[in-house]
Formats: structure tokens, C-alpha cells, sequence
């Protein structure tokens, strides 16, 4: 049948095949939605259609936050070490090291001096990239180290948490981070220099614990998963189904532990508006 034989002519397209880079596209965990890697950049790295946020590092952060070229980095070169010889499915030093050799940071938290919108701050921003943003020793001496850079210059305070909680494989030594922030947070409160807590997904565990929690004011981007356990350690503890929506920034903007729930395209406005309203 003539009408069934096609020549690659009739079948061709009318211009030449446009290959798709790797890499160029990405999908939407919350609708499946294919994203252009330069539209998501252009969004705040969140989806146009749905709103959900994806992580995004210290580097994105302080590029969406800051100042230009005001970021000044302290303690950037201070490493972990494995003083348990830790070893679960991997040795713990190995670890550090494909985590550092990945992300390209020497630990999961990055702390300096900058400025928003010409305000004075110190900053420490957490990295998830970084085995899961968790909480050792190095995360809470840098974190102690700007709270006392925060004191000393009286300048607010941000700590932007993005963690899967305390570093299991440095046990009691992280465990130690807590009380060690809180005091040091509990030392700059007496001080009256003000700290905002910034909490993206997830902010679980330990870092919940402890200095998450202990801010002036707790800002928190929509949808971010907040708690200390996880919600099917919860259900299986008590037994019951869990609430709508538990354990996410709504749900707990609703319950009082947090103040405000924002998108991220807000997050440097709003930021600004509190610390007037803190400074005033």
C-alpha cells in the first residue's frame, strides 16, 4: 500500500535534532513537574507551579541573602577528625573525605561576617550535602565561634539549619554541641544582640534540640519538614496516625513554635524587616 511506505523524507522533522544536555533539566518532588535548570535559578530554586522548595547549599543561600561581596568567611579551613576510629559502613575518615571531595566544604556549616541590605550580620549557614548537614564537633564550635563573633561586634545573629540532627559518628562529642550552643546562645541573648533562626528541610534531630529553636525570631520556608524524631518513629511510639500536614512549617506556625512561614524569594525582605524592628 503506497500510503503505508514513508521515505525518511516524509517521516524527517523539518529541522535538525536538538539534543537536550544532561543535567539542563530536573523534576519537582512535590508535582512531578520538569523544571529548566536556569528557570529553577530564576524561581529561588523552587518550583513555578507548586511552590516546593528544593535544598539548596550555603553558596545559594548566601547568594540569595547577602550583600555583595560583603561575605567575610571565618574558621573555613577547620576540619572534623575521627578520634572513635568510627566505622559503620564505612570508616568515618573515609567519609569526611568523599563528603569533602562532593560538596567541596571542609564541614557541614559555614559561619562569617556580612551584610543585608546594609545591615551588619553574622551568618552561619548549614550544608545537607555535607553527610546530611549533620551536627559534630567542627558544626558546634563554629557555631559557638559566631555566636561570640556576634557579641563581640553586637551585630544580630542568623543561623540558617539544614540537617538530618547529630553527627552519629562523633556520638557523645556531638551530643556535647547542644548544651554547648545553647549556652553560648543564652550568653548572647544576656547580651541583647538579637538572633533569627532560619529553618529550611529538613531541620530534624539535635539541631532541632538546640540552637533551631532558640531564636528571637524563628522564620521557617514553606513546606520544610521541622522536629526533633521523625513522624513514623512518632506514630509507632504512640500508636496513633499523626495529624495532617505534622511536623511541617505550617503545621507548626499553627501550634506557635514557629513565627513565620515564607517563600524563599521573601526570605531577604523579610529578614531585614525584623532586624529593624529587632535593632529599633
Amino acid at each position: 500500500m503506497p500510503w503505508f511506505r514513508r521515505s525518511k523524507e516524509n517521516i524527517s522533522s523539518e529541522g535538525p535534532k536538538k539534543d537536550i544536555p544532561d543535567g539542563q533539566w530536573t523534576k519537582c518532588e512535590g508535582c512531578s513537574e520538569s523544571i529548566h535548570k536556569k528557570q529553577l535559578e530564576q524561581n529561588f530554586f523552587t518550583c513555578h507551579k507548586c511552590g516546593h522548595h528544593f535544598r539548596i547549599g550555603s553558596k545559594e543561600y548566601f547568594e540569595l541573602l547577602l550583600d555583595e561581596k560583603t561575605f567575610k568567611e571565618s574558621d573555613a579551613k577547620m576540619r572534623s577528625v575521627d578520634a572513635l576510629n568510627f566505622v559503620d559502613t564505612k570508616r568515618y575518615v573515609d567519609r569526611l573525605k568523599d563528603s569533602t571531595r562532593k560538596s567541596g566544604l571542609n564541614d557541614a556549616v559555614r559561619t562569617g561576617a556580612a551584610k543585608i541590605n546594609g545591615i551588619p550580620i553574622v551568618i552561619a549557614c548549614m550544608d545537607f550535602s555535607f553527610i546530611g548537614g549533620s551536627m559534630g564537633s567542627v558544626v558546634g564550635e563554629k557555631i559557638s565561634r559566631a555566636i561570640d563573633l556576634a557579641l563581640k561586634k553586637r551585630n544580630p545573629l542568623i543561623i540558617i539549619s539544614s540537617s538530618g540532627g547529630a553527627r552519629m559518628m562523633e556520638a557523645a562529642y556531638s551530643l556535647m554541641q547542644l548544651a554547648k550552643t545553647s549556652a553560648k546562645l543564652a550568653q548572647l541573648s544576656d547580651g541583647g544582640v538579637p538572633y533569627i533562626s532560619v529553618m529550611t528541610d529538613p531541620t530534624t534531630g539535635g539541631v532541632t534540640a538546640s540552637y533551631a529553636m532558640l531564636g528571637d525570631i524563628h522564620i521557617a520556608e514553606q513546606g520544610a519538614l521541622i522536629g526533633f524524631a521523625g513522624p513514623r518513629v512518632i506514630k509507632q511510639t504512640i500508636g496513633r496516625d499523626l495529624p495532617k500536614g505534622f511536623q511541617r512549617a505550617e503545621f507548626l506556625q499553627e501550634k506557635g513554635f514557629v513565627d513565620i512561614v515564607l517563600h524563599r524569594k521573601d526570605m531577604k525582605e523579610t529578614i531585614t524587616k525584623v532586624l529593624k524592628l529587632l535593632q529599633d
